[in-house]
């Protein structure tokens, strides 16, 4: 599993949510799958999915918002009704591993910022990048962001 640290800069439209943390593996599906349904309303879309995740600070923090969409190719003045467009562009390490290894892949994440003495940027979104890669399987890119 290979970490590194880039700066990168997403351009996105897509449906916001909220809900308790705990509940974000059921939640942000169904949204993802509500927005796909209406993908073909997204100008200068690409094929990518992505999700923002608001970080979760700290025990006492248990609501969070997050936004599921589609990468665009270029900034939207208008979009469709119901969807926002988002941009961000940040410092992030990243890493990339099959979907079913999520949570370890965040923990390797978290890990490796702390051995190499980033802080993380509480105040900007996780990042999380979906990859088809056949066979029903699927590969996630996760940008942590950190303080430079």
């Amino acid at each position: 599993m290979s970490i590194m640290k880039v700066e990168k800069e997403f351009k996105i439209v897509g449906i916001k949510g909220s809900g308790e943390f705990v509940n974000f593996g059921n939640e942000v599906p169904l949204l993802a799958k509500q927005l796909l349904s209406r993908s073909n309303e997204i100008p200068n879309r690409t094929e990518t999915e992505i999700a923002l995740y608001e970080p979760k600070k700290d025990g006492e923090h248990r609501i969070g918002h997050y936004l599921v969409g589609l990468i665009v190719s270029e900034k939207l003045d208008e979009v469709p009704s119901g969807m926002n467009y988002f941009e961000t562009k940040t410092s992030y390490i990243t890493t990339r591993g099959n979907i079913s290894n999520l949570g370890k892949l965040h923990s390797n994440l978290l890990n490796w910022a702390k051995e190499q003495g980033y802080q993380r940027d509480l105040d900007s979104y996780i990042v999380e990048t979906y990859h088809p890669m056949g066979d029903g399987e699927e590969e996630v890119q996760i940008y942590l962001p950190i303080l430079d």
